[in-house]
């Protein structure tokens, strides 16, 4: 009787191998009738989900609850505590997220700023992303040697230098436009363009990147409208009777595109003031805040990105990532 129980047993275990092996036999079959493409991994399923995130929907526009962290049109206005730092970065380097950041260093501007903008860049800009560095400059054997960091790379161009400086700075327009057609946007996704007397001191990250990026100017950031200084004369280009933020000119950025768009209708603004024998109050800045009251901005940054360290109360400013470096106009300008 144990034997027949036996038996009957070994039959039951052979036929449990039998549908095990038919079974997988099968399964393998079926996998190579599927194209090995289309077939993904556990570690890129997640990948692909990052991908799909906005990340501007993960931003909290509650954790600065004494500033103001949205436009009227509902771009953001980045502060600290509102993003993850991590989040933004894992995503632009999947994205291969690339950054040109340009930088003007004519006449005495060069030996004065020029090395500690470069050196404070390589410790604390668009950590890693691809970034080239546009220098550019009337003294190019002059330009510092830096040892640059991994996807870094500078590249010096020479410019004229104008004898007055208002013009080198209105002028850098047309620069910015014609280098963005020629090389930029065919090497990176992202232009910012900085003014060569500021330091970075903090974390100047991914975060930033937008579509069209302007500055909050440190000075006017909670001031009432009627004291920003626009350019009140109807005769200029740059002519404003109200607006909705005052912005720095000596940082702005974004998508080649956008920034091509604003360099353009900055430099014609600029030349059809000097047919007329016009020039706006504050040269190239006024004309940007003419560009920025017609086109907004999709992404403004804090003062925290762009901060004048004389400014007293700093009560909003939790990490300050730019600085301005101490003027002497007196000695650098020409007149």
């Amino acid at each position: 009787m144990s034997g027949l129980r036996d038996k009957s047993v070994g039959i039951f275990c052979c036929l449990v191998l039998l549908v095990v092996s038919f079974t997988s036999l099968y399964l393998r079959y079926v996998v190579s009738l599927v194209p090995a493409d289309s077939l993904l991994v556990a570690s890129e399923v997640t990948s692909e989900e990052n991908l799909s995130i906005n990340l501007d929907d993960t931003l909290n526009f509650r954790a600065r609850q004494e500033v103001e962290t949205r436009t009227s049109w509902q771009a953001p206005i980045i502060w600290e505590g509102m993003f993850d730092p991590k989040l933004y970065d894992q995503k632009h380097i999947q994205k291969k997220s690339s950054v040109a950041l340009t930088v003007f260093a004519v006449g005495r501007y060069l030996d004065a700023y020029l090395k500690t903008f470069l050196t404070s860049a390589e410790q604390y800009f668009m950590l890693g992303l691809q970034v080239t560095y546009y220098v550019f400059t009337d003294q190019p054997d002059k330009v510092p040697h830096l040892d640059l960091g991994p996807q870094r790379s500078l590249k010096v161009i020479q410019v004229e230098k104008h004898s007055r400086w208002q013009d080198i700075s209105m002028m850098r327009m047309k620069t910015i436009s014609d280098t963005i057609e020629s090389e930029i946007r065919h090497r990176c996704n992202y232009v910012f363009c900085l003014d060569v007397d500021q330091e970075f001191k903090g974390r100047f990250g991914s975060e930033a990147l937008g579509d069209s990026v302007a500055q909050l100017h440190a000075w006017y950031y909670k001031a009432q409208k009627q004291s920003f200084t626009y350019d009140r004369n109807p005769k200029s280009k740059a002519f404003m009777e109200s607006g909705d933020y005052y912005y720095h000119a000596a940082l702005f950025g974004g998508l080649c595109e956008h920034v091509k768009n604003l360099a353009d209708h900055c430099f014609l603004g600029i030349m059809e003031d000097k047919l007329n024998d016009v020039e706006a109050l504050w040269h190239d800045e006024s004309h940007l805040n003419k560009y920025f009251w017609l086109h907004k901005p999709t992404r403004l940054l804090s003062p925290e990105y762009c901060w004048d360290q004389v400014i007293s109360d700093n009560r909003d400013i939790n990490v300050t990532r730019l600085i301005w470096a101490p003027k002497h106009y007196d000695t650098l300008r020409t007149k």
